[in-house]
């Protein structure tokens, strides 16, 4: 049977609507932690000028490869495995990058690596988009962001919400700089950085 996710389902028009301002001219896209896929097929449908690279930890690969054999969509590749801390980045580069829910879940150590191995992969003018709840000056927006994080805590110390401002710093040492911030449903923001150089 095939993973689903329901806040995939609930939030995939909404980040529709920014990708296809983000990655109008783009051609290659990079997905960091394609999840349970379905992301991955709903956007390469609509967005049929892209060709869609799903990436995640091995686990989740047959998931992956189970949405994209159903979908059987032209321009969405297989998954490769990608774990930030531990696998070898792919020997490829991308004019866009996309990542949903990742950072609040991974250790700083590898947020940290995440923007590194993205400065290195993207091209000159490329775009990272990155979905999710964030922090603003180390607060929280929301009650239940508040309520998030606790949770997410108590099963990983080292994850947690992470702030704006610290996002920024670590893209700015990969010669990113942010050039959007769009306000999403549910307490959550696609923060877009571009690949302006080092």
């Amino acid at each position: 049977m095939k993973p689903f996710a329901e806040s995939c389902e609930q939030n995939k028009n909404a980040i529709l609507e920014v990708l296809q301002q983000e990655f109008s001219d783009a051609k290659h896209v990079l997905e960091i932690g394609s999840g349970t896929g379905q992301h991955a097929v709903f956007f390469a449908g609509e967005l049929p000028h892209l060709t869609w690279q799903t990436s995640d930890v091995a686990e989740h690969h047959p998931g992956i490869q189970a949405w994209i054999t159903d979908e059987a969509r032209d321009n969405v590749r297989p998954p490769l495995s990608l774990n930030v801390e531990t696998d070898p980045w792919p020997d490829a580069t991308y004019d866009a990058i996309f990542s949903a829910n990742t950072v609040h879940i991974m250790g700083w150590s590898e947020v940290e690596k995440l923007f590194a191995g993205i400065g290195n992969m993207l091209t000159e003018g490329g775009r990272f988009c990155l979905y999710g709840p964030f922090n603003v000056e180390g607060k929280f927006t929301s009650e239940s962001n508040a309520r998030f994080e606790q949770w997410l805590k108590s099963r990983d110390a080292k994850s947690g919400i992470r702030d704006k401002a610290e996002l920024d710093a670590l893209a700015e040492q990969a010669g990113l700089k942010r050039v959007a911030d769009y306000t999403m449903p549910a307490n959550n923001n696609i923060l877009v950085w571009a690949k302006t150089g080092n």
